[in-house]
């Protein structure tokens, strides 16, 4: 079972617009963020496509990718992911080649397979076009073509693109694409820190069905961790209500800006609420500097996890920051290199 100090750590970012601010304000937090999170160690920074929400402000995940790696210097960037059936393969491939021509071996490319947004909005990204279970891995076979090296007789080249080999990740929080990502030999990224409830189950199909392939000659797990640090478990509780009442907002089909936190918020709920809410947040970690590391340190025993990806939602960007310092310094402890996952 590994410890903390053979962890690595990294950061998704839903972009939250905070009641009270802008667009324009969620991507200066966003950068700040990254500056921040670089500055800590982390290992990469990736963003999230959603569509049609108003307190959401990554709809543009490449154009997002581009911002955040031109405003840092050594950290990877990447989607968490490209919804691929949003989009054609060839449009994926030039944009990321293009990203990748002009951040050299900083990008990832984190493929999911979910619209990420409501049905209405999904007509009209996706037009007519009727998904089957079969187009995700069609897509995925595509995407890898396109961003390899040309073949004889290639008659569409992604260019740029072509030969970036840009690193593809698979995304997902059911079997499905653990399965997928097994059988490619890709590495896989487990959306634990909103549907937890399969996680251990994705991981082993994931693991025990593993195939190396050029990009990876063994299983390598990123999980998504909610987290949210502070000095004392009391204050932490207390900031993480922002993110309870979005989950909340989520749950009810009331979705809004990132509001800021409220004493007491739980406590006012009805007991169905307050477990729906425990149920979308299993893997949270939430609490003061010693409840964090001991929160961390049984998610790596129970998921044996190469990588953390932490959500951290506050509404007071400065105290967002705190959060990943105190969650840096809590897995700092004789902290070794672990390898970037590779061939």
């Amino acid at each position: 079972m590994k410890h903390l100090n053979d962890i690595r750590l990294s950061m998704l970012d839903l972009v939250a617009v905070r009641e009270g601010g802008t667009v324009a304000d969620a991507l200066k937090v966003a950068l700040r963020t990254a500056q921040h999170a670089e500055s800590l160690g982390f290992t990469r920074y990736w963003l999230a496509e959603h569509h049609n929400m108003s307190g959401i402000a990554c709809s543009a995940t490449a154009v997002l990718v581009g911002h955040i790696a031109g405003g840092t210097q050594r950290m990877r960037v990447g989607s968490g992911g490209v919804m691929l059936p949003n989009h054609a393969p060839l449009v994926v491939a030039e944009a990321f080649g293009t990203l990748a021509e002009l951040y050299p071996d900083r990008i990832d490319l984190g493929l999911g397979r979910a619209p990420g947004t409501d049905p209405m909005t999904m007509r009209a990204l996706r037009r007519n076009r009727t998904e089957s279970e079969d187009d995700f891995p069609r897509d995925v076979a595509e995407l890898q073509h396109l961003l390899g090296p040309v073949q004889p007789g290639q008659r569409v080249i992604a260019n740029p693109g072509s030969g970036t080999n840009v690193p593809i990740w698979l995304l997902g929080s059911s079997l499905f694409s653990a399965r997928l990502a097994a059988e490619r030999g890709l590495p896989f990224a487990f959306a634990s820190h909103f549907a937890p409830r399969m996680l251990l189950q994705a991981l082993d199909v994931y693991r025990s069905h593993f195939k190396p392939s050029a990009q990876l000659a063994k299983p390598y797990v990123i999980i998504g961790v909610p987290l949210i640090a502070a000095p004392t478990d009391d204050e932490a509780e207390f900031l993480a209500t922002s993110t309870y009442q979005r989950v909340l907002g989520i749950l009810t089909g009331q979705r809004g800006q990132l509001p800021p936190p409220v004493q007491g918020f739980m406590q006012r709920l009805h007991p169905q609420e307050q477990a729906g809410i425990a149920d979308f947040l299993a893997a949270a970690v939430i609490g003061g500097p010693e409840t964090v590391r001991e929160g961390l340190q049984a998610l790596a025993q129970a998921t044996d996890a190469d990588e953390f990806m932490i959500v951290s939602d506050l509404f007071d960007p400065a105290l967002r920051l705190r959060s990943l310092t105190i969650t840096a310094e809590a897995m700092a402890e004789q902290t070794v290199s672990v390898p970037e996952p590779s061939a």
